[in-house]
């Protein structure tokens, strides 16, 4: 039992991180990468696996560049959904909300604390770009490796930094026999003029 399906817990929150949790204690490999998925400004989505660096109050952040597709639909359309799956549990929760750039001090943090071949990739690739090939991008990492050889802090370029979505609507899916799996959903509504999380349970 991931956590009380049949008596959902008030705060979406909370029930997050107990699956988490529950996920990490199951042995689930990479139990934060989530499916991102974004659309474009005329409405055409796309999606992609991420890893989530941060989940608490404020919402579910990861880092990428800002140049990358992503991050130019972002610009476009600030709306996402994400989707964490966990095998090892049957089951999966699906976040949709808006999307805002974290701030400067953020990213510069999460950046210094990458591994230095990480930082160098960022500087090297220009993600979502056509290539002519992979020995170009074998080159141009090695020629950013070698600017850097002295053991120079490395900048955080300005194209790469962090996102976080605000959730709105979570989903909380959970297998059950004879495939009638159990669907909570929980909305952020207006209550009496302050924000609180209406729970829905949905047929499968």
């Amino acid at each position: 039992d991931n956590g009380a399906m049949d008596d959902p817990l008030d705060i979406p929150d909370h029930l997050f991180q107990k699956w988490m949790q529950a996920a990490i204690a199951a042995g689930s490999k990479n139990p934060k990468l989530m499916v991102l998925s974004t659309a474009s400004k005329e409405g055409k989505p796309s999606s992609r696996t991420v890893f989530s660096n941060k989940f608490d109050k404020d919402g579910v952040v990861w880092y990428t560049s800002y140049e990358s597709q992503k991050g130019v639909e972002l610009s476009e359309n600030p709306r996402a959904a994400l989707l964490f799956y966990w095998g090892e549990l049957s089951c999966q929760v699906k976040v949709e909300g808006s999307v805002e750039k974290v701030s400067e001090e953020e990213s510069e943090q999460c950046f210094k604390s990458r591994p230095r071949g990480n930082q160098i990739g960022a500087i090297a690739s220009q993600q979502s770009s056509v290539v002519p090939g992979r020995q170009y991008l074998q080159d141009k990492y090695k020629e950013v490796e070698e600017k850097f050889s002295d053991g120079s802090v490395i900048p955080r370029p300005k194209h790469w930094g962090g996102y976080r979505l605000k959730p709105e609507v979570f989903e909380f899916w959970q297998a059950q026999p004879p495939r009638l799996a159990d669907r909570i959903r929980y909305t952020l509504a207006e209550v009496d003029g302050s924000q609180a999380w209406k729970i829905d349970r949905l047929a499968p």
